[in-house]
């Protein structure tokens, strides 16, 4: 369970942390750049979506395709965990060494695309966010934010989907028929 855990998860946060790296470096590159939440937040769906690979991987090699809402959402939960941890760690690290300024460079990107009429009370909104980067606490949990919560939606979904209990009264029944078949065969080849 560990590794599947770990192989899916590590490849979601290396994939989550190329994504936010090339949209960082093309908000900083380009002065025209416009980001879009929906394409952002459909990426991160479509990564975290690997979850359900790796749940449905673990019950059909391990679990000889059965498992429980449970144990496939506890899979799925620390898959995106995983993943998101990678993210926060490879995000604080270019956040702090690579792109210093980010905070600056974000409210300027967000004051410009700002409606007159709003940009007064997005001033000091993103003054006080500015503030509250300050302290690497904060910059964590807006980090996890991001993206946790939508990985531990689609490992809800994927358990959802993929759980399948045992019928114990169908497993007896198909070894009674087995048996009988068995017989039956014995008994021709006498």
């Amino acid at each position: 369970m560990k590794k599947n855990i770990l192989i899916y998860g590590l490849i979601i946060g290396i994939t989550l942390c190329i994504n936010m790296i090339t949209h960082v470096n093309m908000m900083y590159g380009d002065t025209n750049y416009k980001g879009n939440d929906v394409v952002g937040y459909t990426t991160m769906v479509v990564l975290f979506s690997l979850i359900y690979f790796g749940v449905r991987n673990y019950r059909n090699k391990n679990l000889d395709g059965f498992i429980s809402y449970g144990k496939a959402f506890k899979i799925g939960a620390l898959i995106a965990l995983v993943g998101s941890i990678l993210y926060v760690v490879v995000s604080m690290f270019y956040y702090y060494l690579f792109v210093p300024d980010f905070i600056d460079v974000y409210t300027s990107y967000i004051l410009e695309s700002t409606a007159q009429a709003d940009l007064q009370a997005k001033t000091e909104e993103m003054a006080n966010f500015k503030e509250m980067s300050k302290n690497p606490l904060f910059v964590i949990l807006i980090t996890y934010f991001e993206v946790l919560p939508i990985g531990l939606v689609v490992a809800l979904t994927s358990a959802l989907i993929l759980k399948k209990k045992k019928n114990h009264k169908f497993e007896n029944q198909r070894k009674k028929n087995e048996e009988n078949e068995n017989n039956n065969i014995s008994n021709i080849c006498r």
